[in-house]
């Protein structure tokens, strides 16, 4: 963040990627990610959430950072990780529902909801499902501790919940779409 309240995108990503071999890693992230959304506005500037979308801002086996916006009322079902996450958001809103696994499938084990200026700090067995209870375009950024893109992860699909092996190429449409 500039003295003039700007959004500085390529500071803030050599920031994470410095923060990221810290020897409590998560922590580090999380405060560089709650020093952007300080300035909510200035990241929504610089990181317009006019539509709804994932971009890729930087990876790399170590770290993954993303833009993602969700738009009004856009749902995405519990899936996992498998890598820790920080996610910090700056327009809009996500409710989070988290589940624990029980059995063959899941069971609910609490939410939690983010709105401007909130972080939160997911660990890698987190498994969540994602709201945009909002009527804006929830505009966020991701940091994950690793190749989101890369590792193979979980989705859960009907009722009850069954595990799949996710499919990134859906998820991506549906955001496209």
């Amino acid at each position: 963040m500039s003295a003039q309240g700007m959004f500085d995108l390529d500071a803030f990503l050599v920031d994470c990627v410095a923060a990221s071999t810290e020897t409590d890693a998560r922590r580090a992230i999380k405060d560089v990610l709650a020093g952007a959304m300080s300035e909510p506005d200035a990241v929504a500037a610089a990181l317009a959430p006019e539509r709804a979308e994932i971009v890729t801002l930087h990876a790399s086996a170590e770290l993954t950072v993303l833009k993602v916006v969700w738009a009004p009322g856009m749902h995405l079902g519990p899936h996992d990780h498998r890598m820790w996450a920080a996610i910090g958001i700056y327009s809009g809103g996500e409710d989070n529902a988290f589940f624990r696994r029980a059995g063959q499938g899941l069971a609910e084990s609490g939410g939690k909801s983010l709105r401007p200026g909130d972080v939160v700090v997911l660990g890698s067995d987190t498994i969540h499902a994602v709201t945009n209870p909002t009527t804006m375009f929830a505009g966020a950024i991701h940091v994950y501790g690793g190749d989101f893109f890369g590792t193979a992860r979980s989705e859960w699909v009907g009722t009850p919940y069954e595990e799949q092996p996710y499919d990134v190429q859906r998820v991506l449409a549906s955001f496209e779409a």
